[in-house]
Order: structure tokens, then sequence, then C-alpha cells
């Protein structure tokens, strides 16, 4: 560290909703975030998973919709004009170790070369929705396959048509229930002969006149040229395949938070996503807050991922203006 390396008050990890709402908050109360948006992270571009979706229609204020990749490029500007600074580094770990209790506790965020301290963290790095890398997704990709029906399912291109749900467990009895609302048929493709949902969605699902499930079915490809058509799909039992007609392939396999970094220095659930104290974004470590889909693993949508960015700037700002224990 040279002499003149400079003590920041607070680092934002992320480039989401939640990582520029907080960097928008931290910016107007004079602490001057510096924001590491990250060089493809987890494999999605600065911006998050909205940068993978074209027309979103449910975040405020935008009454005609609005495309995602637009949407954030208006939110990173936002945040530069309000004092944040964003540099487009990945973070590689932190060391949520060093020192002890205030005013002398401090954290190291190492990125690249780069070793910076600070006096606070806010974790907005996202969860990365998992995909099945089968023939003609990435042709395809939010041109009729998407990873998110409450997002995406009520487009004017999935209405009225036959729309596919692959997944066995109750995020994808949800998602197909939800799609009920728009399609005119949904199939539920279950890589096995039994639900993994509780059995109260299994009783909605199998009770529900417009879904049909498919057991024992794995998807080959997603057919078609600029918008997709078919899913190619085959019978693990007796390998028969076959082609469904569909307008909309929706992945309902999960989500992985992108958590990988912190090295275990955080409390996290049993399936990686950060605990975070009821009511707040306090992670387990005093002084470190986490935001949007990191730690929210049931709604995750870009406003409730905005909200919690609000709230992780006023808990960081409160806690830096607390007196030193």
């Amino acid at each position: 560290m040279t002499e003149d390396y400079i003590m920041e008050n607070l680092i934002i990890i992320g480039s989401g909703p939640a990582a520029h709402t907080a960097a928008i908050y931290a910016g107007r109360a004079k602490l001057d975030p510096l924001v590491y948006e990250g060089m493809m992270a987890g494999g999605v571009a600065a911006g998050g998973q909205l940068t993978t979706t074209t027309e979103v229609e449910n975040y405020p204020g935008f009454p005609c919709g609005i495309r995602g990749p637009e949407l954030m490029v208006r939110m990173r500007d936002q945040s530069m004009r309000c004092g944040a600074r964003i540099e487009t580094q990945t973070v590689d770990n932190v060391d949520l170790g060093t020192g002890g209790s205030r005013p002398a506790r401090t954290f190291k965020v190492f990125a690249g070369s780069e070793s910076v301290e600070t006096r606070s963290i806010i974790v907005a790095t996202g969860a990365t929705a998992k995909r099945m890398a089968i023939p003609g997704e990435e042709e395809l990709w939010q041109k009729g396959i998407s990873a998110c029906a409450v997002c995406d399912g009520a487009l004017p291109i999935f209405r009225d048509k036959v729309l596919v749900v692959i997944g066995g467990g109750d995020t994808a009895a949800e998602e197909a229930l939800f799609l009920t609302k728009y399609a005119s048929k949904v199939i539920i493709l279950v890589r096995r002969d039994a639900l993994r949902a509780s059995k109260a969605m299994q009783e909605r699902v199998l009770g529900n006149k417009k879904i049909e499930v498919r057991w024992n079915i794995n998807a080959l490809a997603a057919v078609g040229d600029k918008k997709l058509d078919a899913v190619k799909v085959k019978n693990n039992k007796t390998g028969k395949e076959s082609t469904i007609e569909a307008g909309g392939l929706f992945y309902a396999i999960g989500r992985l938070p992108n958590t990988a970094f912190l090295n275990g220095q955080l409390a996290l659930d049993d399936v990686g996503y950060i605990k975070t104290t009821p009511g707040t974004t306090k992670t387990s470590v005093e002084g470190v807050f986490a935001a949007g889909d990191v730690q929210d693993k049931i709604c995750r949508q870009a406003v409730t991922a905005a909200g919690s960015g609000c709230m992780a700037a006023l808990e960081a700002e409160r806690y830096l203006s607390e007196p030193a224990k």
C-alpha cells in the first residue's frame, strides 16, 4: 500500500439495480462510494441480469416499458451523476477480518492487482440464473427463451401460446402457475417421475386444467430461426424423441448466488445466499451489508433489488456515522 492511499468509506460490489440504487443514495450522502461493477462477472455483462432482458414492463416510471440494457445504462449514469466512482473490474476476493472493532476495523477488497481498504462494504453481486446450454439456447435467448417467468411471461410474444417450463421444484410450479394467466397451455418438463415441489404446490399444479406435466423428459434442443418455435425432447426411460411446438421456454432449474468470492466469510444459507438480519441488509459481519438477489431468493425483481439497495446505503451511512465502539 502506498503512503498516499485513500481509505474508502464505502465500496459497493455489483452492477445491478441494488448496486446502483445504493450508489445513488450513498453518493447523495457524500460517502463518495467506489463501485466495482465487474467485467463479465458470473458470465454476465455489467448491469446484471437485466442486460439479458429485452422489454421490462414492470419497473415503475416507464409506462411504455424499457429495454433492460437501457434501464441499466440510465441507472449507471445516475450513479455517476450522484458522485459514485465506477471501476469496471471484477472483485476476486475480500478480507473481512482486517483489524478489530471500530474504528480500527477495516476491510480489504481485491480486484486484479489492486488492493483497496474500506470502512464498509455493500455486496450486491446478484444471482445468476442456471441455464442448460442446449443447442439453440444461445441464439434464441430472449427470443422465446427466458429464466424468469415473472419478469417476462406477460410479454406479448408469449400471449396465448403453448409455453414450456423446465423444472420440478417449487420455482417451476410457481412459474407455471403464473404463466397460465397468459398462455393457452403450459407444459412442465420433469426429468424424473415425481415433482420435488411442496405438496401444496403439487396439488395446485396437478389440479390446473391449463397445465400438463410430462414426466421423465429431458430437453434436447431449442428450435427456431428468429424466435423459438419448438422444443426437442427425449423420454429418458423409453429413449423416444419428439418435438413440442411452443412459443416460449422458461428455465426454472435454480439460480446460483454470486458469493464464491467471499470464501465463506459471511454467513450463507444452505444454497449460498447471504443471510441478513430480518428487516435489514445487515450481514453476519458488522459493517458489511447485502442487497438485491444475492440475499433474496424469493422475489428476485428489479424493483425489490433497488429497494434493498436503498436500505443498504442508508444502513451503511448510519453505521459510518455512529461513534466508535
